[in-house]
């Protein structure tokens, strides 16, 4: 920019800074000196002032002996005098058979460091084909925005070294990167992303993603900028094309056929879970039928062996009665009475007392034994566990619930998926039903096939 003394070079010393109010990239050279006017262009003298504001950065690109080109970088703000003691490098460039007034080759960059630059960018109209259908090319036109700046000013400046450094040339070289990747991308994602062509309007965040996603690093590469955003504004299909009126209708027969398919499978599995849950009913119905039956008839052979118990008890004790009246009978007095001998009903009495109650107790014991065997096969059987049974969303329909028979055929037709949400009594929430004991369901059914016939790899 200024120099001490407008326009003359000899014995002058130069002050190197950038006066612009907006910009991205400036390259300084001598005032009064053109582009391409003279070797003394980028002539810089030894002494000059170098001055950087804060928020910029100013690279010094320069050529050594062995005809090398490096750079030196200084980030503001700094205001110095170029010399050997503050850019050591000048030694390299600056010998002893130049004067002290004698201008050195260097090419200078400001750079600013905190300037956003955006691009608009439209990509015209160009065939997206959708795989499954490669007859038919569909329109596509794409509109965006991108806005970038410059992070690495070092790889930016070996990358757009210039005579002359233009922000609407390197605009430009911007704006065609992106419209060849975006139609690169673009192309790709029908098959790279399962997106069917008439769907590529509503899918712009996808759109957004995948195309932001190739350019960051790109552009870091390439340019040297650093790529802070990317918005896709529209993308827009030419729907009064015929190859694209000719998809749509083809695609609506398919879906429409789909969906009957479908709703017959789903009637069809409705209809066999109500058989199932229906047998599974009658089954349990049978069960608790034979259980209580059987609980009635250990209820009557129960009483049996009580009245057995309690006749037993009584020809005991008439048999203990008996044997005492003998035992009374037979003990005389010894003197060849046979009369009345009340010693010998007292012993017979004391022994057939013994007896009676020994037997008793012995009757009791058994029938105590017996009425606890009794009691024991008197108690109800435990109930029969009830079927876990979930409740299942189907469509944003609640359907059931479905005992784990139900759900297993259900997960074999595809009806029931691990995505799926289930609840039972007790759950807090609706859960998918991979987080439920219903995951043990999935481990050996096959995915659900495709709508769509898979399509041939291409050769």
């Amino acid at each position: 920019m200024g120099l001490f003394s407008k326009g003359k070079t000899g014995g002058m010393m130069n002050v190197i800074r950038c006066d612009e109010k907006e910009y991205l990239v400036w390259k300084w050279r001598p005032e009064g000196q053109e582009l391409g006017a003279s070797k003394r262009e980028n002539g810089i003298r030894y002494g000059s002032s170098l001055r950087v504001k804060d928020g910029e950065v100013a690279i010094l690109v320069y050529t050594t002996k062995e005809n090398e080109d490096c750079q030196e970088v200084i980030v503001g703000p700094q205001d110095k005098i170029i010399n050997t003691a503050n850019f050591p490098v000048l030694a390299d460039i600056v010998g002893l058979g130049y004067g002290g007034d004698t201008p050195f080759q260097a090419e200078v960059y400001f750079i600013n460091l905190s300037e956003n630059v955006q691009i608009l960018f439209g990509v015209p109209y160009f065939d997206v084909f959708d795989p499954r259908f490669p007859d038919f090319p569909v329109p596509v036109a794409v509109r965006g925005t991108i806005t970038f700046n410059i992070s690495d000013y070092s790889a930016f400046i070996k990358n757009n070294r210039l005579i002359n450094f233009e922000i609407k040339d390197f605009k430009q070289q911007i704006r065609s990167a992106v419209m060849k990747y975006t139609k690169s991308i673009v192309m790709s994602l029908p098959a790279s992303r399962n997106i069917p062509v008439v769907q590529l309007e509503s899918q712009i965040l996808q759109v957004n993603d995948a195309l932001e996603s190739y350019l960051r690093p790109r552009f870091e590469k390439d340019f040297g900028v650093c790529m802070k955003a990317l918005d896709i504004e529209a993308v827009e299909i030419n729907k009064d094309s015929e190859t694209y009126k000719e998809l749509k209708r083809v695609t609506k027969d398919i879906a429409s056929e789909t969906v009957i398919a479908q709703s017959d499978v789903n009637i069809q599995n409705l209809r066999d879970s109500q058989r199932i849950m229906s047998e599974n009913m009658e089954e349990s119905l049978r069960i608790q039928r034979e259980e209580a039956q059987r609980a009635q008839r250990l209820k009557t052979e129960t009483s049996y062996i009580g009245a057995h118990a309690l006749n037993r008890q009584a020809d005991v004790m008439q048999a203990a009665a008996e044997s005492l009246g003998k035992i009374g009978g037979t003990m005389g007095d010894g003197s060849g009475n046979d009369g009345f001998n009340p010693a010998g009903m007292m012993t017979g009495m004391m022994m057939g007392g013994a007896i009676g109650s020994q037997m008793a107790g012995y009757m009791n014991q058994m029938g105590q034994n017996l009425n606890a065997f009794a009691q024991q096969n008197m108690q109800a059987p435990p109930p029969t566990p009830k079927p876990v049974s979930y409740y299942v969303l189907i469509d944003n329909q609640q359907s059931g619930p479905f005992d784990e028979n139900v759900l297993r055929q259900m997960a074999s037709s595809g009806q029931l998926s691990e995505d799926t949400y289930v609840w039972k009594q007790g759950m807090a929430q609706w859960m998918q039903a991979r987080d439920t004991e219903l995951n043990k369901l999935f481990a050996s059914v096959p995915p659900v096939p495709p709508p769509f016939p898979p399509i041939p790899p291409t050769k």
